[in-house]
């Protein structure tokens, strides 16, 4: 079925080509809406096993979940990692 998530730190059209590169082998097609704030996030999720591996990877790429409780040390770390996917994304 296909779910909505709202991601943070996705800032620009390199953070989004990572994120669907990153995943297009596991999920297919993923819709990344730039104009809203946070980013909205919609691919086809078939269960919650699957919903738990697309916040742990989207995690390790720096965007977590808006709903994800975390500290403002890790939230700074994941700030950083986003950079760095962004500028990967931008060069794709």
């Amino acid at each position: 079925m296909q779910k909505s998530f709202k991601a943070l730190n996705i800032k620009c059209d390199g953070c989004a080509n990572t994120i669907k590169d990153s995943l297009k082998d596991e999920f297919g097609e993923i819709d990344i809406d730039l104009t809203q704030v946070p980013r909205v996030v919609t691919l086809e999720i078939k269960d919650d096993e699957a919903e738990l591996s697309f916040r742990k990877k989207m995690r390790s790429l720096g965007y977590p979940m808006e709903d994800e409780d975390i500290g403002a040390f890790t939230k700074g770390g994941l700030k950083a990692k986003s950079f760095i996917s962004c500028a990967i994304g931008k060069t794709k």
